[in-house]
């Protein structure tokens, strides 16, 4: 098994003005992601850089423990994931793991880390399952999952009119999830849902499972896919003449790296469902200007933040505990809510779920847009309590 890797360490160097720790501590993390796939832009690098922003971060306002930041490349796929994890969590000492695009590969990682009582915190992999029926004592769900995309972008869609929908999903977990969450909210919301074609993951021409959309009959094409793959079926259905015809793609995850990567041409009007918007106000830009600076002039999206939050509530949950011991941080992460610069303020549900604000975006004609990256205009704010599967809903049992 080849596996890309690189390796970073970062020493404490400020002071600590609290409570003296117990003992130095030392904490090893691994993000593990697409270093080289469809998710490598959304994930990929951008994610190792992050978690670096957060342990930088921690440590300029706190001593007393060193951090080493350990990456490799899962190629999304569940047994190297697998295989890399055992090894970290075995040979290599690492104390967790962040990231983990492909839910696949995020429900395989997850249920090593329990079987260590390790602690994993997925910021890439979407599926609504790993707060679910796959949902562990170990398992910490950041950022956004299947559900909340479809609450966002299913349900007002709907709510405009647009009711018949058919799906064009990837067949894996994360597009299985996504498919089944968008159409409970469809059918809930007085829609229909008039079909689905799966395709083999990852896909590369979907001129037959566009056809069988446009022949559907279906106002909306919901595209339960993400990355390279969105990308692809995007254009496909530019050439197919889909939006001419009357029919509107809903994108069910969408990064800005996607939108980058098609244009505003080929992508206004989208709309879209999301944690996190680099321009969304001055905090937020201010840390995106740090991150475009260590990722030659890219913009951060969604995962990247979220292993930036993850990363640094992890460290700060690891001091307040004075323990690496994994109950003690997720008892510490889910004694109260947090708080950071991208998200706003979290809660850590006893399920893993991290609830915060959620937004529908609109992307910008090429008029509106004032420069490069400046895609988004807010449609409306999802409040965090509304934003996510209510909890008495997630059937969630860690026995």
């Amino acid at each position: 098994m080849k596996v890309r890797s690189t390796v970073g360490a970062i020493a404490a160097l400020a002071v600590f003005s609290g409570t003296a720790w117990a003992e130095d501590i030392s904490v090893k993390i691994g993000v593990l992601n697409d270093r080289s796939g469809i998710y490598s832009d959304i994930t990929g690098e951008g994610s190792v850089a992050a978690a670096k922003m957060a342990v930088e971060d921690f440590l300029a306002k706190n001593s007393g423990v060193k951090v080493e930041i350990v990456s490799a490349d899962h190629q999304n796929k569940p047994d190297i994931a697998s295989n890399i994890a055992r090894k970290w969590y075995d040979e290599d000492n690492v104390d967790i793991i962040a990231d983990l695009p492909a839910s696949s590969t995020a429900l395989a990682v997850a249920e090593v880390s329990r079987e260590k009582d390790k602690i994993v915190f997925v910021s890439g992999g979407g599926t609504s399952d790993l707060t679910g029926k796959n949902c562990s004592p170990n398992t910490i769900h950041w950022t956004y999952d299947t559900w909340a995309l479809a609450n966002g972008t299913a349900s007002a869609m709907v709510g405009e009119g647009i009711k018949k929908w058919f799906f064009i999903t990837a067949d894996y977990a994360f597009g299985h999830a996504l498919e089944r969450d968008t159409s409970e909210l469809v059918k809930a919301s007085g829609g229909e849902v008039l079909g689905a074609a799966r395709y083999p993951y990852p896909g590369q021409d979907f001129s037959s499972y566009l056809l069988q959309a446009q022949q559907s009959g279906a106002q909306a094409i919901g595209l339960a896919n993400a990355g390279g793959d969105f990308i692809n079926s995007v254009k496909q259905a530019s050439e197919f003449g889909i939006v001419q015809g009357g029919q509107n793609l809903a994108g069910l995850l969408v990064f800005i790296s996607d939108v980058h990567a098609l244009g505003l041409q080929a992508a206004q009007g989208l709309y879209l469902t999301e944690a996190f918007y680099w321009n969304q106000n001055d905090k937020t830009r201010a840390w995106s200007d740090r991150f475009s600076k260590l990722m030659n002039g890219s913009k951060p999206g969604s995962a990247h933040a979220g292993v930036y939050a993850s990363v640094l509530h992890y460290l700060d949950a690891v001091k307040k505990a004075n323990s690496k011991d994994a109950k003690a941080v997720m008892a510490q992460l889910k004694s109260a809510p947090v708080e950071d610069d991208l998200f706003g303020k979290s809660t850590v549900r006893p399920d893993g779920r991290v609830t915060h604000d959620m937004y529908l975006y609109k992307v910008k004609t090429p008029a509106e847009s004032t420069g490069d990256w400046d895609y988004y205009t807010v449609a409306a704010t999802i409040p965090a309590d509304k934003a996510f599967r209510p909890v008495d809903e997630a059937k969630c049992n860690f026995k």
